[in-house]
């Protein structure tokens, strides 16, 4: 399975490929930031987000994307930028049919390290390690679009199949 991560940010998104199976090695197929400038007009710094993630779905052609879930932060303006690109992310992966899961940074964090509340540079290490890279991935947000990779590679499978399921016997949430 292909997945492409996205650590939303409207200065910094961070972006990363990954291949992998539950159980088999992964593999690092591209990692960036898409960066843009705080004094730009908002509409062009989303606009350059899009183009940049519609660059590698096109370029990469991965199986899912896994977009951090935006949870409540003090600063309203950094949330708002936050949900913004992720939403442009979830559009350009709904536009092409692919599936979108949405994790949270605790979820990607005991993915990768056994630990939901893991500091970004234990993040970094086990990230490194999993994808066998000579060196960690920077800044922290690329290190953490690939966390969301790796937790949708090996979690995304089965909550895929669960839901698939679900859906079969009609279940809807205890009800029927």
């Amino acid at each position: 399975m292909r997945v492409l991560g996205v650590d939303p940010g409207l200065t910094r998104c961070g972006v990363g490929v990954v291949d992998g199976a539950p159980g088999k090695p992964l593999h690092l197929v591209h990692v960036e930031v898409i960066r843009t400038s705080p004094d730009a007009d908002i509409a062009e710094r989303l606009l350059g987000i899009e183009r940049g993630i519609e660059a590698l779905l096109d370029e990469h052609a991965p199986d899912a994307v896994a977009v951090e879930r935006v949870f409540a932060q003090h600063n309203v303006s950094t949330v708002m930028g936050t949900a913004q690109a992720g939403a442009i992310a979830i559009v350009a992966a709904a536009r092409r049919g692919l599936p979108v899961a949405l994790h949270t940074p605790s979820e990607a964090k005991a993915a990768v390290t056994g630990n939901g509340s893991a500091g970004k540079a234990q993040v970094t290490m086990m990230v490194t390690r999993l994808l066998r890279l000579p060196a960690a991935p920077r800044p922290a947000d690329a290190a953490d679009a690939l966390a969301l990779a790796i937790c949708h590679v090996w979690r995304g499978g089965a909550q895929a199949r669960l839901e698939a399921a679900r859906r079969a016997a009609g279940w809807t949430g205890g009800r029927r």
